[in-house]
């Protein structure tokens, strides 16, 4: 699937403010970022980081006052393929270094404390994909996609009392479920196609099989319209911004649309 998006982000900020910003596409096998643009406005001090070894790509920049940030991209992520109810877990020996950081407790995701109750309402459930679809259906049976409920210091322990939240929430109550059960699961920032209001979406993906599967506990956008920013342990790792002194939101739009009969600029 070809999918154009764009993003717009104008932000008043501190004197002499450095910033990390990862609103660009991120580069991995099923995601092929065929052409974009970067555009800093007014034009200012940048580092283009090379991608990591997630395929993350960041940008460092020295901003003052307003300024406008705009990203636009065509992305080539193929043919992906839903998460299946057969797909494997791997063993510890077995998994690949890399993602073993993916199974222990993080700041968002206190995966050591829904141990007793990961395995109470899902250890007769065959392991792999079949307990990860089914960690989906409890979030969406038992958490209310609310607004405002919640805010940048939630927790997935918070969320699983409120049983409500919005999709960083469900996406950290999900990833601490499959941790629970010894899942390497971890956080995206994506792209959607379809997720209305259009805005960055909060996603995660399991390791099973081999390999990493996306899921979308919000059940908001189609896995097959999202497209990878960020990856990480939890939000902590996939903010959009990071800076080094205070700013202000202005503006902001984010947008994605099918780019049928696409060529490769």
């Amino acid at each position: 699937m070809h999918l154009n998006v764009r993003a717009e982000l104008v932000f008043d900020f501190a004197a002499g403010s450095e910033a990390i910003v990862s609103v660009q596409a991120a580069h991995s096998r099923d995601q092929t970022v065929l052409s974009e643009r970067l555009l800093l406005s007014p034009a200012t001090e940048m580092v283009q980081d090379e991608p990591d070894a997630r395929g993350e790509r960041r940008f460092r920049a020295r901003f003052e006052g307003e300024a406008c940030i705009v990203y636009e991209a065509l992305v080539d992520n193929g043919q992906r393929i839903t998460l299946a109810p057969l797909a494997r877990k791997s063993n510890w020996l077995s998994l690949p270094q890399d993602a073993l950081q993916y199974l222990t407790p993080s700041r968002y995701c206190p995966s050591d404390r829904f141990l007793l109750f990961a395995n109470r309402e899902f250890g007769a459930i065959a392991d792999g994909g079949a307990q990860v679809l089914s960690v989906l259906d409890w979030i969406h049976d038992h958490v209310d996609y609310t607004p405002g409920v919640s805010n940048i210091e939630t927790t997935a322990e918070r969320t699983f009392v409120d049983r409500a939240g919005v999709c960083r929430d469900f996406s950290h109550l999900g990833i601490t479920l499959c941790r629970a059960l010894n899942i390497p699961a971890r956080a995206v920032s994506a792209y959607a196609w379809q997720l209305d209001p259009p805005d960055f979406h909060a996603v995660f993906e399991v390791f099973l099989d081999g390999g990493w599967w996306l899921v979308d506990p919000t059940r908001l956008a189609p896995v097959e319209g999202l497209v990878r920013i960020g990856i990480g342990r939890d939000a902590t790792d996939i903010a959009f911004l990071t800076t080094t002194g205070p700013c202000m939101s202005v503006s902001q739009s984010v947008n994605v649309a099918e780019a049928a009969g696409a060529v490769a600029a």
